[in-house]
């Protein structure tokens, strides 16, 4: 195993970290030392990572075991690694986030009943006993099947791995369809980012609704429209209502919660495609009774800060008035599927997932299995058990293959079933062939999701959090900042400032103030967009839908006073 920072491909000539180490001035080994770092750079953990700084590596490269990359730290890449645990391996998990997510409670985390930790527990404290098993931070960029060397970076700290197995289990993010720039306006729900910031948009609605000046804006706060009827669109529409409806009621005292309306639009016929007629029948008829608007047919065409255009199948366009939009229809397959193809031959499906071999291979590179989210195999849908299961699988391979016995086995997936919450006692169930509806289903689908949740503690939390929701409809996870709403928009604008910037570093300005830095870009435009009629100011009606935009002005007047003077 070879792990390295790098600013090239690896060789031979790579440092060993077991090498002895020379003293620093300090009298730490030169491996550990803090080189100095710019004020101005990004940092995590006060700049412990930069280009200088080599990346983590417990040595086992001397053990001449052979070394397994697993790439993502969702349900696929975490069982192939717990998999692996008493095969005579050396495993290496590279992941672009720190935690394991349990994505089907995502929605919960949007809406209060539980906290991102309930959910997302540690990678590193998953596999702290498995001694196997290493966990690197960072986000893959490139995967070389010739060199079979995985390069990740994170801030401004690269590094590469060499491999003699690879899974890539990296998921799929939300699809707009081609319409990237509706994400502005309507977050998708993939990541904890995601959750946290639609929680501050769905609270942060109804408090602005307490200060609206007139019926039309208070209706246009209380209006929350969910796009996409599939699973995670059914459950969020049906928090929300349950939200407004029991948790809020009793809150306020200028405007009543139980008066918001929500909208659940999908161009598809029908609630839940993917399960039997009468399932979804069944939990149409429920989000009906609970006051949810259901809208078939009906294709979303365009979003903006203020709402969303729908076209009906009859042709027709409406508009629907909303400042709170959810995206919960379609998925993307993570860009490295794309780099896969290219490199194996592999056919890519619309979603850009790649078509593996029936033992989830790369055509050619059978040292290469593509599981979860990023894979294409008859039909199979992108559900937790498909990538818990093809995991599994990858690792049973790997073994095999060590043992020096054949390979090759197809996959054959189990189907446990398919389940989704609607709201409180209430749920849609296929499991074994039989259907299930109402509390009988709900049930099922808490025992499910309890045993799934990884970790002891996290199933203990969850169950008590869940007492307090459905037994006496409270909700512990209210609390929202504006941080949460505007940081996705303030990322975004830092990587747009940092593309300017390369191309016209050289380009002199009249004054100095034509470059404006992210954060004055940021307090501007406010939580999440910009001055409508382009004149540097705001009205009222263009400030969005969060606490405290107040703040964001008399900042703005701030930056403003620095450079005019």
């Amino acid at each position: 195993m070879t792990t390295s920072p790098t600013q090239g491909p690896p060789g031979p000539d790579l440092p060993s970290h077991r090498a002895p180490t020379r003293r620093q001035e300090d009298g730490r080994p030169a491996h550990e030392q803090r080189p100095a770092v710019s004020p101005h750079e990004p940092s995590l953990a006060d700049a412990e990572v930069t280009r200088s700084r080599p990346a983590p590596d417990d040595g086992r490269r001397t053990t001449g075991r052979p070394h397994v990359v697993v790439v993502g730290s969702g349900f696929g890449g975490l069982f192939a690694t717990r998999h692996l645990a008493k095969a005579d391996v050396d495993v290496t998990l590279v992941s672009r986030t720190s935690h394991h997510l349990f994505q089907p409670l995502l929605y919960q985390v949007a809406t209060g009943i539980l906290s991102e930790g309930d959910i997302a527990p540690s990678t590193r404290e998953v596999l702290s006993g498995q001694t196997n098993a290493t966990v690197l931070l960072g986000e893959v960029t490139d995967i070389d099947l010739d060199s079979r060397c995985v390069r990740s970076q994170v801030l401004d700290s690269e590094t590469v791995t060499t491999y003699d197995h690879l899974v890539v289990a990296a998921g799929a993010g939300q699809s707009y369809f081609g319409n990237d720039h509706f994400a502005l306006w309507a977050p998708g729900m993939k990541s904890i980012d995601d959750a946290l910031e639609l929680r501050g948009r769905i609270f942060g609605a109804f408090e602005l609704a307490e200060l609206a000046w007139d019926e039309a804006e208070t209706a246009r706060m209380l209006t929350f429209v969910v796009v996409g009827a599939g699973p995670t669109g059914v459950e969020m529409a049906g928090q929300i209502a349950e939200l407004s409806r029991q948790t809020l009621r009793r809150d306020f005292r200028r405007i009543d919660p139980t008066s918001a309306r929500v909208v659940l639009v999908d161009a598809a016929p029908k609630v839940l495609p993917g399960f039997d007629d009468s399932l979804g029948r069944a939990a149409h008829e429920q989000l009906e009774k609970m006051g949810v608007d259901v809208q078939l047919g009906a294709m979303v065409v365009g979003v903006d800060r203020f709402g969303l255009d729908v076209k009906d199948s009859d042709g027709t366009t409406r508009r629907i008035d909303a400042r709170c939009k959810v995206w919960a229809a379609g998925v993307q397959a993570s860009a490295l599927g794309a780099q896969l193809a290219e490199q194996s031959g592999a056919e890519l499906d619309r979603s850009g997932r790649v078509k593996v071999e029936p033992d989830l291979t790369l055509p050619g590179h059978p040292e290469v299995h593509v599981v979860g989210d990023m894979m294409a195999l008859e039909g199979l849908p992108g559900v937790a058990q498909v990538a818990i299961q093809g995991g599994e699988h990858a690792a049973r391979e790997i073994r095999r293959s060590l043992a020096g016995e054949a390979t090759g086995e197809p996959f054959r997936y189990k189907d446990k079933g398919s389940m989704a919450t609607i709201a409180r006692f209430s749920a849609v169930a296929d499991v074994g062939g039989r259907k299930f509806s109402g509390f009988v289903a709900w049930v099922l689908w808490l025992a499910v999701h309890l045993l799934y949740l990884v970790g002891f503690k996290n199933r203990v939390t969850t169950l008590l959090k869940w007492t307090i929701t459905f037994v006496g409809r409270g909700r512990s996870e209210r609390a929202v900042t504006q941080q949460q709403i505007i940081a996705r928009r303030a990322l975004a604008q830092r990587g747009q400032d940092a593309a300017t910037a390369s191309t016209t570093q050289a380009a002199p300005t009249r004054s100095g103030t034509e470059s404006v830095s992210m954060s004055t870009d940021v307090e501007r435009d406010g939580p999440a967009g910009g001055d409508a009629d382009g004149d540097g100011s705001h009205t009222d009606e263009e400030r969005d839908a969060v606490p405290g935009d107040r703040g964001l002005d008399v900042r703005e007047e701030r930056v403003r006073a620095q450079q005019d003077g």
